[in-house]
Parts: structure tokens; sequence; C-alpha cells
């Protein structure tokens, strides 16, 4: 079992920049894969961003490439998303979700826990 706690959601301004935290608790932080995930008001959660147990291997969304940074640190227990020229349609909320294993899954079905979540508004 392994909870998720995020933060650093807020408001910013269209090119501004978010620093998202998610941090993890247990003592096996790295035999999880770790993901993004994002859902704006009226509609389904979407992949953002995924990462390997190391961080070695990462995985982006096209919507979020180029300005989307997924990194983790297991010593910290806590993999974090840093997103860069955020635009307005980047509002919604953003959650966590962890798995064990190897694979990395795209998909929300393949991960088994998330966090609450942390709203992140961008606003024109």
């Amino acid at each position: 079992q392994v909870q998720l706690v995020e933060s650093g959601g807020g408001l910013v301004q269209a090119g501004g920049s978010l620093r998202l935290s998610c941090a993890a608790s247990g003592r096996t932080f790295s035999a999880y894969v770790m993901g993004w995930f994002r859902q704006a008001p009226g509609k389904e959660r979407e992949f953002v961003a995924a990462c390997s147990w190391s961080g070695d291997s990462t995985y982006y969304a096209d919507s979020v490439k180029g300005r989307a940074t997924i990194s983790r640190d297991n010593t910290k227990n806590t993999v974090y998303l840093q997103m860069n020229s955020l635009k307005p349609e980047d509002t919604a909320v953003y959650y966590c979700a962890a798995t064990r294993g190897l694979r990395v899954p795209l998909g929300q079905q393949g991960y088994d826990y998330w966090g609450q979540g942390t709203q992140v508004t961008v606003s024109s």
C-alpha cells in the first residue's frame, strides 16, 4: 500500500510555470512506477506523464511534450511534475498515481493508487 499526497497547484498566468509534487508514504517507493494525470471540468481524466521506478524512462502526452518534465527523488519518496509555458487548457485537477512493477502504463487503468488531486488554474 502507498498513500499519495499532491501539492504545488495554484493559479498562474498563461506562460507561467508550476512544479507539482507528490509525496508517497511507505518504504518501497522505488518499487513503484509513477504517473501524473489530469481532469478538466466536464472531461475525462487523461494521461499527462509517467516515469519508471528509476526515473530513467519518461513518457509524456503529446499535449504537454516539450513543456512538462516528470522526475522523481527516491530518497525523498517524491515525484515531481514541472510544467512550463502553461496554457489555459492546462487548467485541471492534477492527480498523482502509482503502481508496482516494471511496466509503465499510460492509461489510468494501469494504476492502483491515487492521490486526492491538486487544482491547477491557468488564466489567460
